[in-house]
């Protein structure tokens, strides 16, 4: 029988104990024993498929995997201690010297430090273009380019990149379309249904959706997903047993919760849109958003994440943000709890002020994750301190 991947992820059980347990037990070992010499040799050979020492596979982590591979319609995956360790493992893994990574410009800040900072240490060259202007893209591409590397929707200010022309492009040049999918998750959108070869999660986020444990995770073409294993076998990024049974059963209620996220994101957003303090306000699923277009193609609801731009600037941002009352003040997103950023101070401080404003990354601008809460009393909570301001 075949099961829709939502249910995949609720019903996926890699291994049982022996004790007919319903929930899968924890695999908490480093390493896994044999029955005689040539079982093991067989396993250090890749004869079989038994598990060897927890940086390599466990049980809990394949399932964890395999939920993903299941959600984001690719083909094999590897789950990596943080998101960031996918995303740095889905460049060195593929990337050699030499070779050229395009990248749209705006990007998660250690992201950015990754591109500007590392790649060069390694001869790789990298370069960024703007999400929206298709011709830079295409102008953009080198002889040696390899990679097309993107954001959608982009952190923090909610740019939306057409799927369906980013894998056209990497068609036509035979280049790897690697996205990273945080923001939205496999339930809202799935980049390989549009051609991405690498889809990559930090799974920290939406995926665990209580801010409770730290995992990435990157899926995609199996020998692409291979060549990442074998990298991160030897250097060791790997996501712990426990975290990885943590998230496997956050995907259990995954689909539920996004439904609830993107409901009161579209409720506040709606509601703050014309408010008097703000400048402008971006939600994809708002028919104001530049890209309203590709969200309804691309996308099954606008996500939970909303942001808005205070007229007052960076003392505005910082006096909304003192000035809350119920939600959380933090640098993380994705949780069950509603969560307010600055984005300008905090997760791309790093840059200069000229590569934030490149990015729309203004001074007052403010990044809502919201949370489970009843929408009115997060959205009094905004207005409130929108009076602050």
């Amino acid at each position: 029988m075949e099961l829709h991947p939502i249910t995949q992820a609720i019903r996926i059980q890699t291994e049982r104990s022996g004790q007919k347990e319903h929930s899968t037990p924890l695999f908490l070992t480093s390493s896994f024993t044999f029955d005689n010499a040539e079982d093991m040799r067989a396993a250090f050979a890749d004869e079989t498929d038994d598990n060897i020492y927890s940086r390599f596979s466990n049980p809990n982590v394949t399932e964890f995997i395999d939920k993903i591979v299941a959600l984001e319609g690719a083909e094999a995956g590897y789950a990596t201690a943080t998101g960031m360790a996918a995303v740095f493992a889905s460049f060195m893994a593929v990337l050699k010297q030499g070779d050229h990574l395009l990248s749209c410009n705006a990007v998660f800040g250690s992201t950015h430090n990754i591109i500007k900072k590392w790649l060069p240490r390694y001869g790789i060259e990298a370069s960024y273009v703007s999400a929206n202007n298709p011709a830079e893209w295409e102008a953009a591409i080198r002889p040696n380019t390899k990679m097309i590397y993107l954001e959608t929707p982009t952190n923090p200010g909610l740019e939306l990149i057409d799927l369906e022309f980013a894998a056209a492009l990497a068609k036509k040049h035979n280049l790897i379309l690697n996205v990273d999918n945080c923001f939205a998750t496999p339930l809202n959108q799935r980049p390989i249904d549009f051609g991405a070869h690498l889809v990559v999660h930090s799974a920290t986020k939406w995926i665990d959706g209580q801010g409770r444990v730290l995992g990435g995770v990157i899926v995609g073409d199996k020998q692409l997903i291979h060549d990442i294993y074998l990298f991160c076998r030897n250097t060791g990024p790997a996501l712990a047993p426990f975290n990885a049974w943590v998230l496997s059963k956050s995907l259990e209620t995954l689909d539920v919760r996004m439904e609830r996220h993107a409901k009161n994101a579209l409720h506040i957003a709606s509601a703050l849109e014309s408010h008097p303090k703000i400048s402008w306000l971006k939600y994809p699923y708002l028919p104001s958003h530049p890209q309203h277009e590709i969200a309804l193609k691309q996308m099954k609801n606008g996500g939970g994440i909303l942001c808005f731009e205070l007229k007052g600037g960076l003392e505005s941002g910082r006096t909304f943000l003192n000035s809350l009352k119920l939600m959380t003040v933090t640098a993380n997103l994705g949780d069950s709890r509603s969560i307010a950023s600055h984005p300008a101070s905090t997760t791309h401080g790093k840059l200069t002020d000229e590569e934030r404003l490149e990015v729309n990354i203004t001074p007052g601008l403010i990044r809502i994750s919201v949370g489970l809460e009843y929408a009115d009393d997060v959205l009094n909570d905004i207005l409130q301190a929108l009076e602050s301001c």
